[in-house]
């Protein structure tokens, strides 16, 4: 997460198809955007605050609509506060949101919103997928290897999903608030962190259950000395034997901690951070600024084969699909 910049607002309206259309491709995604009532009361208006990780906003047009759109990189929950709209992942079932259940989707299964009604009006979050498995990974205290699978809905009439929905909505209201809390980098960092947690708190997904489950016991002292070391210099050529060294203990030791307080070995510990740093950079690159090859070579995988295969293992996509989307 980015800490180092306040929060960004933004405020658009028009009634103009092709600005609506620019306005969202610039915050969310590029999307297919067509009037489905009547011309003459299309109207739109987006506000939008930019909290790094999320994007937050909130959006109407005025009349009825359709869209669809595919992103692979993030998570979307959205929630009406004023009438209903539909949303379909591919050829899956399709769910309806209201003004007490939100939805929360995986824009990469190509998303069709084929029911937007005439007064609607929907609070809007886009959430980075690399960054939530990040904090994922924090409140579990070990490596997770693919991402969530949510469920459709999030409860908004009550308890945490209430609370995590008047939170974002809390960022759209600072807009109006010259030199408020958001224009602190410090401040918008942790709210950051806070709708991030908040989200796998909040929501029903496949690792629901390991959160709810009492914390492992803390991990042994050559356990964190290997992992700190390998988090700073994770390119380094590490071998079983040079991570034993590091951590002071004997490698029968050494793997039978790791499997135990970490679930993997302490190589597939290096591997697993390496893969998390190619994925970020990738994810990062300026178009045509680099290639697969380099930052793996960059990150320690000479092996290009073994590499590519596991990086679609961890990922669901392969490195070079990964560059492409950027």
């Amino acid at each position: 997460m980015e800490e180092d910049r306040a929060a960004e607002f933004t405020s658009y309206a028009t009634a103009s198809l092709e600005e609506a259309h620019d306005a969202i491709a610039a915050h969310y995604y590029d999307l297919r955007l067509e009037l489905a009532g009547r011309a003459s009361q299309f109207a739109t208006r987006l506000d939008v605050v930019e909290l790094g990780a999320l994007t937050v906003g909130d959006v109407r047009f005025g009349t009825e609509m359709r869209m669809s759109f595919g992103e692979p990189g993030v998570f979307h929950v959205a929630v009406p506060f004023g009438g209903c709209f539909s949303v379909q992942e591919g050829g899956g079932e399709v769910e309806f949101a209201t003004t007490g259940r939100a939805l929360v989707f995986d824009p990469a299964r190509n998303i069709h919103i084929d029911t937007w009604s005439a007064d609607c009006q929907a609070l809007t979050v886009k959430v980075d997928k690399a960054a939530l498995l990040r904090q994922l990974e924090v409140l579990l205290g070990r490596s997770v290897r693919r991402p969530p699978r949510f469920g459709p809905y999030m409860d908004v009439t009550r308890g945490p999903g209430l609370s995590w929905m008047r939170l974002a909505m809390w960022n759209l209201l600072e807009r109006d608030v010259p030199h408020g809390l958001l224009s602190h980098p410090m401040i918008r960092g942790r709210l950051e962190q806070t709708l991030l947690e908040g989200m796998l708190l909040a929501t029903d997904h496949t690792f629901r259950d390991a959160l709810e489950a009492p914390p492992p016991p803390m991990r042994p002292a050559s356990v964190k000395r290997v992992m700190d070391a390998v988090q700073e210099l994770p390119a380094e050529p590490y071998d079983a034997n040079r991570l034993a060294v590091i951590g002071q203990v004997s490698l029968r030791t050494l793997q039978e901690a790791f499997r135990r307080y970490v679930g993997m070995s302490p190589m597939a510990y290096v591997h697993e951070v390496r893969l998390q740093r190619v994925h970020r950079q990738l994810r990062a690159a300026a178009p045509g600024t680099t290639t697969v090859t380099d930052v793996a070579h960059e990150w320690g995988f000479v092996h290009l084969g073994r590499f590519a295969r596991r990086y679609r293992e961890r990922f669901g996509e392969s490195p070079s699909q990964t560059l492409r989307a950027v």
